[in-house]
């Protein structure tokens, strides 16, 4: 174990910055102190050294200069430090020998790569963040290292994951979470002055099965019903967030019903790994065409993985 038994865990993504202090044992366990948040990779306007100082100030004065690794949008093209895809299939425990080291204000920071796969119509898709909590759902849950198991990664890009035998083999992204955040605060379909309420599952699900039970997929037609619903008076603007948020995980599930690189048919298990609330959108609508869920923390996973890879860097 290194002398210093304390880092600085960054996951930077396109909305959100969260920045975790941990303390690992001589067991090589995790407990964290502190976190942190921040301003995502868009939002920091490439003020991207600033950010992360501000963010962990607090930390640098009580204990000093740590090592801090980070992960996430942070590392593309539009982050910080571009590090480089690793192509699929990958084994997650890998990330470290790609990662890129650099110095910030005498911190020592390890930026994490990305992966990248081609997808069997040819496609090209990317990810960055999402491996790294892949990495740490297998450590907790190393019974899923055999045979091939399908993960769904809710957020702002949802990620889908075929796992084989433990390594990471195709993934799909979808824009489901960024879609929503447009149509919310940029169109026509949700008032600007719509308060915030209680998130309405009735809603939720009757968007979800417009959705998953069109057989053309007219997701463009299907979201425009979010305003004429509300012409109707059948939902409030409250309630027509919740509804739109169903059209989209609906049409983002019913995509993943159909994809061509994994079986996901009634009687199948998809493993959820994502925040209480998006667990239960996209379990619900995963629950609407037969599929079981297993649900898991994201925040758990993700210090589960920067866990590992301080470890194994320590042991050098």
């Amino acid at each position: 174990m290194a002398t210093s038994t304390f880092f600085i865990a960054v996951d930077w993504g396109t909305s959100h910055l969260r920045a975790y202090l941990c303390e690992v044992n001589a067991q090589s366990t995790l407990k964290l102190l502190a976190q942190r948040d921040g301003l995502g990779v868009v939002k920091a306007n490439q003020n991207f050294e600033q950010t992360l100082i501000d963010t962990v100030a607090v930390w640098m004065q009580q204990y000093g200069n740590l090592p801090i690794y980070i992960a996430g949008q942070i590392t593309s093209s539009i982050g910080w430090h571009e590090t480089p895809y690793l192509e699929c299939p990958i084994n997650p425990e890998g990330l470290l020998s790609a990662a890129v080291t650099f110095e910030c204000n005498r911190h020592t920071i390890k930026a994490l790569p990305g992966t990248k796969c081609t997808l069997q119509n040819g496609l090209f898709d990317v990810m960055r963040g999402e491996e790294l909590q892949i990495l740490g759902f297998l450590k907790q849950n190393p019974e899923y290292q055999q045979g091939k198991i399908l993960l769904c990664l809710p957020g702002t890009h949802t990620k889908w994951v075929l796992l084989n035998d433990g390594q990471i083999t195709y993934f799909k992204t979808a824009m489901t979470g960024e879609l929503y955040d447009l149509l919310c605060h940029q169109s026509v379909l949700i008032p600007n002055d719509c308060a915030e309420g209680e998130f309405d599952f009735k809603a939720f699900e009757q968007g979800c099965e417009l959705t998953l039970g069109s057989d053309s997929g007219n997701l463009a037609h299907g979201i425009f019903s979010v305003r004429t619903r509300q012409l109707s008076k059948e939902l409030t603007p409250v309630q027509a967030k919740a509804y739109l948020s169903g059209v989209l995980i609906g049409s983002d599930v019913r995509a993943a019903r159909h994809a061509s690189e994994w079986q996901l048919l009634s009687d199948t298990q998809v493993v959820v790994i994502g925040t209480k609330q998006l667990n239960k959108c996209f379990t619900t609508a995963l629950k609407q065409i037969g599929v079981k869920c297993v649900e898991f923390d994201i925040k758990t996973a993700t210090l589960s993985g920067f866990n590992y890879l301080f470890n194994l860097e320590s042991k050098k």
